[in-house]
């Protein structure tokens, strides 16, 4: 059982993992503006409402950057736990 059905399902747990790392930066700012916690999400929503837009787009900038490595490194380990699939 471990040897066929865990290789070929972690695949895709793999990938759902990094997507879900994705959704936990989008659930920061409402975590952190309902406990008052300062940070990022705080930070973001604090100046949604001032209208402060260069500090909005860096936030926004910044999580985005954050997703798209988080997803790149879900890509490029992906190869190393199912040998079938080869980087091009």
């Amino acid at each position: 059982m471990w040897r066929h059905a865990f290789r070929n399902a972690f695949g895709p747990t793999w990938t759902l993992l990094g997507l879900i790392l994705g959704n936990l930066l989008a659930g920061v700012a409402i975590i952190e503006t309902v406990f008052t916690i300062p940070g990022l999400g705080r930070l973001l929503v604090d100046a949604i409402f001032a209208r402060d837009y260069p500090v909005i787009q860096g936030c926004l900038l910044f999580i985005a950057g954050i997703y798209v490595l988080v997803n790149l490194v879900v890509d490029l380990l992906y190869p190393i736990f199912d040998p079938r699939v080869t980087a091009q």
